[in-house]
């Protein structure tokens, strides 16, 4: 085969590519995603565990959500938990008490804290690659 045939060959494999990422790339903006926020007390199972948040207190220097757990016996309760508030996602504070470990039968309600947050906030839950929101 002549260098001029390599040559055109590359040339229009290129274009077949560049048509199929155009092509994929529409595809992909006509996507809808929809992100599903809970109200507080309902209950949402990610995976084994079974989580809900039932209260959010934001006081001037903490944040307390109220949260039950179950599904993994042993699992540490403050795992997982996120708090987005004015855009940052804040992680739980470690230097508090700690909840008891989850039990895979019985709820294990705990208070996890957050530092000081303003305005609307979502709690999120993220476990085995699965996440859920709620808001009050």
């Amino acid at each position: 085969m002549s260098t001029r045939k390599l040559i055109l060959t590359a040339l229009i494999c290129g274009l077949v590519i560049m048509l199929a990422g155009g092509i994929k790339l529409f595809q992909v903006s006509q996507d809808k995603v929809t992100v599903e926020v809970l109200a507080l007390g309902t209950s949402q199972t990610l995976s084994d565990m079974t989580v809900t948040v039932s209260a959010v207190e934001q006081l001037p220097d903490k944040t307390f959500v109220t949260v039950s757990m179950v599904g993994v016996e042993g699992a540490n309760a403050f795992e997982g938990w996120r708090l987005l508030s004015g855009g940052e996602v804040l992680a739980p504070e470690t230097n508090v008490e700690a909840c008891s470990p989850v039990s895979a039968q019985q709820p294990t309600q705990c208070v996890v804290t957050f530092p000081a947050s303003s305005g609307s906030v979502t709690i999120a839950y993220l476990r085995a690659g699965a996440q859920s929101q709620w808001a009050p």
